[in-house]
């Protein structure tokens, strides 16, 4: 009965995407292969060219892709929704949604990171952060809106390597097994495998805090370091990723599955990575400021080890790759000392017996 649900939908309704970044316009094309598609973008320009052209920036977009600029439009015809935009805009833009959603909306969204309404982005460093004071962007849904059937998508999701048509697969996870249906029969397709998981909150935690982890991988590789140093920073990041998140409220299920290793991997390897880049050119000279003005999109990793650094304070957790990360990134703390610093630091054992 669900499965013919399943195909129904997917034949008469139309999916939406909520942002034309690079990520988005992934989604979107992926989404065309089975179904209609619209593609919500504030910008003008960017519905005029997807419009025009069914092309946006150096990419050819799948006909079956329609721009729109207009929410209530938007959400009358999608039925099934996949928000993609910065973490630090989520909250603003389910604001803007909000008012035209109804609890018969799926949505899937695609945003690595956290939400700590309502401190600034500029003083999160001045506040205590505890897990009352941070979202997941599934928790931001469910508080801005009246939709229910809520999941994340998440996984190893380079943007370029997906628009090229490169094989990949991909996690959805969500406690509604009507959210995993409907999401791997719209996106689904020979280059892309969906997986299901209901672990939504160990998905949402592995795929930020990775993030983290790429940052500095790309500081190793900018500054010439090989595969042994980046193995470890992996190894070791992977096992502060579980702690941080068991810390959170999540086991340690989706870190060792495609949402946690197989997103790590990916991102922090990959120089199609912005995470990654943002360590690479860190290392090689530039400011953080320098970066972060002339990057086209967010660097999630960034905003992420702010957030990750005062929940660290709050409960108490020795995570000391995140704390010299930190150091490097916003303090200004020699690169090479870091290094020394983690290569001596007295881990006791390989694997804890409780990881």
């Amino acid at each position: 009965m669900q499965q013919e649900l399943v195909r129904t939908l997917i034949t008469t309704t139309k999916a939406g995407v909520i942002g034309a970044g690079s990520f988005g316009t992934a989604i979107a094309n992926l989404l065309a292969i089975n179904m209609d598609v619209l593609l919500f973008s504030r910008n003008p320009a960017t519905v005029a060219s997807v419009n025009g052209s069914h092309r946006l920036q150096e990419w050819d977009m799948h006909p079956r892709i329609k721009a729109i600029n207009d929410p209530r439009t938007f959400c009358r015809e999608c039925y099934l929704i996949f928000p993609v935009v910065p973490s630090n805009s989520f909250r603003a833009m389910m604001r803007t949604f909000s008012p035209y959603l109804h609890p018969n909306h799926i949505m899937i969204h695609g945003t690595k990171g956290f939400d700590t309404h309502p401190i600034p982005e500029d003083e999160l460093d001045q506040h205590p952060l505890d897990r009352t004071r941070v979202s997941t962007m599934s928790e931001v849904i469910l508080q801005e809106s009246t939709v229910i059937r809520v999941g994340c998508l998440s996984g190893p999701n380079l943007s370029r390597e997906i628009m090229e048509g490169q094989p990949t697969a991909t996690v959805i996870a969500s406690p509604y097994e009507e959210v995993i249906a409907l999401g791997k029969a719209s996106l689904n397709s020979p280059s892309f495998h969906v997986f299901g998981s209901e672990d939504r909150l160990g998905a949402e935690l592995a795929g930020a805090l990775k993030n983290i982890i790429a940052l500095g991988s790309g500081l190793l590789d900018g500054l010439g370091l090989g595969k042994n140093i980046q193995a470890m920073l992996l190894t070791r990041g992977l096992q502060e990723m579980i702690h941080i998140g068991r810390a959170l409220g999540s086991d340690s299920h989706a870190f060792i599955g495609t949402a946690g290793i197989g997103d790590l991997i990916a991102t922090a390897t990959s120089d199609k990575s912005r995470n990654f880049q943002f360590g690479v050119r860190l290392a090689k000279g530039e400011s953080y400021r320098q970066i972060r003005d002339t990057m086209s999109e967010l660097a999630e990793g960034i905003r992420t080890l702010q957030i990750v650094r005062q929940l660290s304070k709050t409960y108490k957790l020795h995570v000391p790759i995140n704390e010299m990360l930190y150091k490097v990134v916003f303090e200004g703390y020699d690169m090479h000392r870091a290094i020394q610093f983690l290569m001596r630091y007295p881990y006791d054992i390989d694997v804890p017996a409780d990881l």
